[in-house]
């Protein structure tokens, strides 16, 4: 670390799978950072497993969409299985949509893999300096930036970084939300877990029934890498540190065929952590905006948590790179917790759900058990198929902010308020693509391995099937690209020949014309105050109409 303060555009705070993202993207925006992880090294426990569409969509923007899918597991893994122990056969299963196999909604899938085999990827996708083994103590705001004061944990040096504006991404029990008093609403702590990671053949019991994951009576058990290693997860003992690990899982695992024991499993490490549930009541304040688990921590059932991290700060980094560069004004930032905080509650709500209707299933199987009772053929499980259909949360999120100008369409329908976070609901199961403000881009292939999704990156899109016309039209004061929209794909938008869709680099919908623009200066720059950047947009039968910003209503 170097010995001198630094001054850096962005502090980044929390070196797991949401802090290196941050850090790739804003490289590519341009802006400069630092990160800092307390931690010596990146995590060597699996702990996520899931990437979902959406953030393999990210990662394709990222370029390392094709390694990750290389090292993890392959589509046939995609799939969770309920067995009594791991040796019975299921007495359930469920495909994890979207993972299992392809989906035409998107141009990527999603795949099973280990947090662990995640993180060099992300590491490897920018330069930008990485300091582990370094704690944040102290945080200080000024008129201008925030400046942290550091400990390296190695030889208990100190040292200051100013930063325009830090991200924090430093988990559940972020240092940085509670030094700013940041309260938290939900369930909280729902279950004390460890984690045993242990090697054992057990290639003769799941090769020809392969899954991600493999709930039983006795803990759930993830394969963790293709060439081998398994995980353990279960309820933390009362005195974990007199607990035998080995024999716990051998136990778990089931006896082998026939009647002999069962395999001994090779224990290689053991990790006890708390399955956490809430959200930050604030995600943003001043210049410290959090993100990841540290503005929403969810358990781990259904494999959400990661992902809307993941979101998170590729709805945040163009917004944090417009302020910096200057094309943007500083309130554009309000519109990230305005975007985000709905979509961490909704989350919140099916995975709470989610664990919940787990743990009620493993409690009936084990009250079965304990009695005697044979086991079924098939269990009746406290949900169906499509619960476990996550497409609409995964593709299907809208934002309603002064960063999304609304042509007119009715807003999305308001989830209903279930009476409590246990009810399982159909609410996140189904996407239907639209180009309505607000919402995801469409999918459509434009050319053999060519999506409209892979037009967007660090600049706004303008898709149209006219771009001469629009072309014409006053420069934008943002970075702006103008691409064809084919004529087809256009229909299905709801454009005209003359109409377009601004995207913003995020990949949503910030303002479309259904028709020709309405007038030369449609994407013209206008100035309300020095930090206020705004895009005015004229309309034809109202006159100059300023307050909109970049595929928004109001001050960016």
């Amino acid at each position: 670390m170097p010995a001198a303060d630094t001054e850096v555009d962005v502090l980044i705070v929390g070196g797991g799978p949401v802090g290196l993202t941050a850090r790739a993207l804003l490289q590519r925006w341009g802006v400069r950072t630092v990160l800092v992880e307390k931690h010596s090294e990146l995590s060597p426990f699996p702990r996520s497993r899931l990437v979902n569409a959406r953030s393999m969509e990210i990662f394709r923007q990222l370029g390392v969409a094709a390694e990750i899918t290389t090292n993890a597991f392959p589509r046939e893994f995609g799939r969770i299985r309920f067995r009594d122990t791991l040796y019975d056969g299921d007495f359930a299963t469920a495909a994890m949509v979207g993972v299992n196999a392809p989906i035409p909604e998107s141009p990527v899938i999603g795949v099973a893999t280990s947090q662990d085999r995640l993180e060099p990827t992300l590491l490897a996708a920018a330069d930008a300096p990485v300091w582990f083994g370094v704690e944040l103590v102290g945080l200080a705001e000024e008129p201008d930036g925030v400046v942290a004061e550091l400990v390296d944990r190695r030889s208990g040096g100190g040292m200051r970084v100013r930063a325009r504006y830090v991200l924090a991404a430093d988990g559940a029990n972020s240092t940085v939300r509670q030094r700013l008093g940041i309260d938290t609403t939900g369930p909280g702590a729902m279950a004390a877990v460890t984690t045993v990671v242990f090697d054992a053949d057990l290639t003769g019991w799941c090769a020809d029934q392969p899954a991600g994951v493999y709930f039983t009576a006795h803990g759930s058990f993830l394969p963790l890498y293709p060439e081998g290693g398994w995980a353990w997860l279960a309820p933390t003992p009362e005195d974990p540190d007199r607990a035998d690990w080995a024999d716990l899982v051998s136990r778990a695992l089931g006896s082998g065929p026939g009647s002999g024991p069962g395999v001994r499993a090779d224990v290689v490490r053991v990790q006890h952590w708390v399955m956490n549930a809430f959200v930050a009541e604030r995600f943003h304040h001043d210049r410290i905006l959090l993100a990841g688990d540290a503005a929403h921590a969810m358990p781990v059932i259904g494999g959400l948590g990661m992902n809307t991290g993941l979101s998170d700060v590729h709805n945040l980094c163009w917004k944090l790179a417009g302020v910096l560069h200057g094309w943007a004004g500083s309130s554009l930032l309000e519109t990230y917790a305005t975007e985000r905080e709905p979509v961490a509650h909704l989350t919140l709500r099916q995975a709470v759900a989610n664990t919940r209707l787990m743990f009620q299933a493993q409690s009936l199987r084990q009250e079965q058990l304990s009695s005697g009772e044979s086991a079924p053929a098939h269990v009746e499980l406290p949900w169906s198929d499509r619960y476990f259909a996550q497409l609409g949360l995964v593709l299907g999120v809208t934002y309603r902010s002064a960063a999304v100008l609304v042509d007119g369409s009715p807003p999305p329908p308001e989830p209903p308020e279930p009476s409590d976070l246990s009810e399982a609901s159909d609410v996140g199961t189904d996407y239907v693509p639209t180009a309505e403000p607000g919402h995801r881009m469409p999918h459509f292939w434009r050319a053999p391995d060519r999506s409209t999704l892979d037009a967007f990156g660090e600049w706004f899109t303008l898709l149209t099937p006219d771009p001469t016309r629009w072309e014409r039209q006053t420069p934008a004061p943002w970075p702006l690209r103008v691409e064809t929209l084919a004529a087809e794909h256009a229909e299905l938008c709801g454009l005209s020949a003359d109409g377009a869709l601004l995207v913003r680099p995020d990949g949503h919908i910030g303002a479309r014309w259904p028709g020709r623009p309405p007038n030369d200066s449609a994407l013209v720059l206008a100035k309300r105050a020095p930090l206020d950047v705004l895009v005015a947009v004229r309309l034809a039968d109202a006159g100059d109409q300023q307050g909109v910003g970049p595929g928004g209503v109001g001050p960016l």
